[in-house]
């Protein structure tokens, strides 16, 4: 079976974020750049099912600048087949889902598995709406994964309010990776070698008559406010006290 993927180049969730000086984004100098988590979650997973399907092929996808090739290979490194980085600046998530579209039009996978959502910007909404725009079942938080009828079908679990939800659906399907679902393996260094020669195929969003541009627009970018300093209480009536006069959470 085919699997695409997706990977987004995220800031490295370790990393001090600062607001850059005209409040428009954040500060992307001394930046260190990584594959969003929740996407090398979805990577994981594809390649465990091709582990286990055998004769399957594992396709990464990122849309972004040609700097996103560092991620692309990062998936390589790990085990997927080959890579297609679409050319497109600042994407939203209403144009990378239409992106998308066009990606597995052309490629006919039996199976999309992404990240829930990209740690950037928390959107989440990206896999709801290539589903919608597909036609195709979806299963969105899963923490667990089954293939049943030779890859014909899937069971998923998936956190719910107050317990857990179990979705079997035909595929192909768009499946979005929660934490859960498993542990991403570290890229081998055999692996590092033999990525620098897998295919990496360049797509320019235009070529697919995808008309860039924004639907939602950042008016401000603002740091939090800072958080006051603590204190230590000396008694249990000195805290009670404090969040009762001071906090007022009591």
């Amino acid at each position: 079976m085919k699997i695409l993927v997706t990977a987004k180049r995220v800031p490295d969730p370790e990393t001090t974020i600062k607001v850059n000086a005209d409040g428009t984004g954040i500060e992307e100098a001394g930046i260190k750049w990584v594959v969003n988590p929740f996407d090398e979650i979805a990577i994981e997973q594809a390649l465990q099912i091709k582990e286990s399907q055998g004769e399957s092929e594992v396709v990464i996808v990122s849309v972004g600048n040609s700097d996103s090739q560092e991620q692309l290979r990062t998936g390589l490194a790990m085990g997927a087949d080959r890579a297609i980085l679409v050319s497109a600046d600042n994407p939203d998530p209403t144009v990378v889902s239409r992106i998308l579209e066009k990606i597995v039009e052309k490629e006919s996978p039996d199976l999309v598995i992404m990240g829930k959502q990209a740690i950037d910007d928390d959107s989440n909404e990206v896999g709801q709406m290539l589903a919608q725009r597909l036609g195709w079942p979806q299963a969105t938080f899963i923490s667990e994964l089954e293939l049943a009828d030779g890859g014909g079908s899937a069971t998923c679990v998936r956190e719910i309010d107050g317990g857990l939800e179990t979705l079997s659906f035909p595929l192909p399907a768009v499946i979005t990776a929660d934490l859960r679902l498993n542990e991403p393996r570290y890229a081998s260094l055999p692996g590092i070698m033999k990525a620098r020669k897998k295919p990496m195929e360049e797509v320019d969003a235009a070529s697919l008559g995808i008309e860039l541009g924004r639907s939602v627009t950042i008016v401000s970018v603002e740091p939090p406010p800072e958080r006051a300093a603590g204190r230590v209480v000396e008694s249990v009536d000195e805290l009670i006290t404090a969040l009762q006069g001071e906090a007022k959470v009591l």
